[in-house]
């Protein structure tokens, strides 16, 4: 019977060939310093069209603690994080990225937390100088966005760079939903928590592979799957059109009635028409918003496809 290791950490991977070999030569560095605690890996393949599956076999045969598990196709990292937990048998788990933008040693400091008491130990970015200024002040609209209108806020600049113990697992494990988030699910289901500040380096080498247009449909996502307000809302800005249409009733019959009937005017008609035009368009594509996630849901697909699966359990 295999001996249950004390940490898992989850990396999910896409197309991450070029840091693989640094990946674990750094990591390893920092874990020779943890005498007391066994690990393991569970390398997530999310459908890589590069060498990333070939590398991690030849690593897996190498060290029975590194588990491999390669999708059928990408199914992007949400998908690969919850494999990677489903897997997962640790006391606690970290889901941390390849490219060593999460720096592993920050792991010690973890640890330290969760020895004290807390469930859960997330990392918060200080310096995100590396970024974009685009990309740091979409970033930070979206916290600013999601925390003011979701059930439960995330602490701002937090990724996927956490300690969880393993009830904390356990529960994510029970949310039955295919279209995932896992920032909100982290932060929904709760339990004793605190956060550690980094400084965020730059990639090892690589790119990221989100751009501009994945970023967004990923925010939609995560507002979508964490809060009905955007629904909600209409109700009440229906209640304000209404009462100043009725409003504006009132003032033309009184304008009419003393002053006679002025002359309409083409400007304010066409603007009134654009202006309640685009206003059923935004309800409508908030509309659609949810219910494409209805229809996701009720297809009941599997989050994803596991094509093999190397030093895993069955």
């Amino acid at each position: 019977m295999k001996q249950t290791p004390d940490i898992s950490f989850v990396i999910p991977m896409y197309n991450e060939e070029e840091v693989i070999a640094t990946f674990f030569a750094t990591m390893e560095r920092t874990l020779s310093k943890l005498k007391k605690y066994t690990y393991e890996y569970i390398c997530v393949n999310d459908g890589s069209n590069d060498k990333t599956f070939s590398i991690l076999k030849s690593y897996a045969k190498k060290h029975p603690n590194i588990k491999v598990i390669s999708f059928s196709r990408n199914f992007y990292k949400e998908q690969a994080i919850f494999a990677g937990l489903a897997e997962a048998r640790g006391r606690c788990i970290i889901p941390m990225d390849a490219d060593l933008q999460d720096p592993p040693e920050l792991i010690l400091k973890f640890l330290k937390k969760w020895e004290a008491g807390y469930e859960v130990v997330y990392g918060i970015r200080t310096d995100r100088k590396k970024d974009s200024f685009i990309k740091r002040a979409t970033a930070k609209l979206f916290y600013k966005i999601f925390n003011m209108i979701a059930e439960r806020p995330i602490p701002e600049n937090t990724g996927d760079y956490r300690l969880m113990d393993r009830k904390v697992v356990d529960a994510i494990l029970e949310i039955k939903e295919n279209k995932l988030f896992m920032k909100g699910i982290f932060s929904w289901v709760g339990f004793k928590s605190c956060g550690i500040e980094y400084k965020r380096p730059q990639r090892v080498a690589g790119e990221t592979k989100f751009n501009y247009w994945k970023l967004w449909n990923f925010a939609l996502d995560g507002i979508t799957s964490s809060t009905t307000l955007p629904l909600r809302i209409w109700t009440y800005i229906g209640c304000i059109i209404a009462l100043i249409s009725g409003l504006y009733a009132i003032y033309i019959i009184f304008r009419t009635i003393f002053m006679g009937v002025a002359v309409p005017g083409y400007a304010s008609l066409f603007v009134s028409i654009l202006f309640f035009g685009s206003v059923q368009l935004i309800v409508l594509g908030i509309f659609g918003e949810y219910l494409g996630r209805i229809f996701v849901e009720v297809k009941r697909r599997p989050r994803y496809i596991i094509d093999e699966k190397i030093n895993c359990e069955d």
